[in-house]
């Protein structure tokens, strides 16, 4: 219980510490349009499309799994996009020097084929149970 408050009272100095850090370099406007832009994106695309998804998977028997591969495919994305969506290069070429589209289509990629090998190896299980 002692844990809990401490790790309670460190998050709000640090929370603290953000807004003091957002209005001593007068980014408060930036900010601002950043959470606004987030919750437009979030309402109007993120969430309409959780949902469709979810209603075309409802019937699928392997949805567990199936759902699981896109939580982990559009985590996967979301943490990617600001890197995906740089504009043009670095200055500094040492700054992010690696090709982040690739990597994150083969990451896509290991996800899509994780995701299939647990759907094969659930529906191999089945057979053997039934026989």
């Amino acid at each position: 219980m002692v844990v809990r408050y401490a790790v309670g009272a460190l998050g709000v100095g640090l929370m603290g510490l953000g807004a003091v850090l957002v209005v001593r370099t007068g980014t408060v406007g930036e900010v601002l349009l950043w959470l606004a832009g987030a919750i437009v994106l979030h309402d109007g695309l993120i969430a309409p499309l959780v949902r469709g998804v979810g209603l075309l998977l409802a019937a699928v028997p392997a949805r567990g799994v199936l759902r699981g591969g896109l939580v982990v495919a559009g985590s996967l994305t979301l943490i990617a996009l600001p890197l995906l969506l740089r504009p043009g290069s670095a200055p500094n070429p040492t700054a992010l020097p690696l090709d982040y589209l690739r990597n994150w289509l083969v990451l896509m990629g290991v996800v899509a084929v994780g995701t299939g090998a647990l759907l094969g190896a659930r529906r191999l299980a089945q057979r053997r149970r039934r026989s």
